[in-house]
């Protein structure tokens, strides 16, 4: 299933790019997307990297979806890549895709107004090192970033 959806999904992406997104690599199972810091905002111009891990469950459950280096500082995103973001979690729905991950991901982003980590960066980092995202129980608190 996630290989016929995911060919879709590229087929998309093709044909219809998302302006600041690009596919910068595909394989069967992990996709690596491009992204550029929206104009005008605090990541203007920055170039960013996207990993996204696609198990047999995909589109049924999110993907793991982590920033590469070099993370960006963001109050939702933790220095080890992990992005503290619902639709890559409780608020998951099959009918959401990569592009629109992306775009999730841009315009919070976007609309954030100081680079800080989050407060408990140190211990999380510390305590999960670069396993998987979705191992973590997110708390979703602070959707003011």
């Amino acid at each position: 299933m996630p290989g016929k959806r995911l060919q879709k999904e590229l087929e998309r992406l093709q044909s219809d790019p998302i302006p600041g997104v690009s596919l910068a690599s595909a394989e069967p199972a992990a996709w690596t997307m491009a992204m550029a810091g929206a104009a005008g905002t605090l990541y203007d111009g920055e170039a960013m990297l996207l990993k996204f891990d696609f198990d047999d469950k995909y589109p049924f459950e999110a993907p793991a979806c982590v920033f590469l280096d070099p993370v960006p500082v963001h109050p939702h995103v933790y220095s080890n890549g992990h992005i503290c973001l619902s639709i890559l979690d409780t608020e998951w729905s099959p009918s959401l895709t990569v592009a629109q991950v992306c775009l999730s991901i841009l315009s919070m982003l976007s609309s954030c107004t100081t680079r800080e980590r989050p407060p408990d960066d140190a211990a999380y980092v510390r305590k999960v090192g670069h396993r998987s995202p979705k191992n973590t129980r997110w708390d979703f608190h602070d959707d003011s970033v």
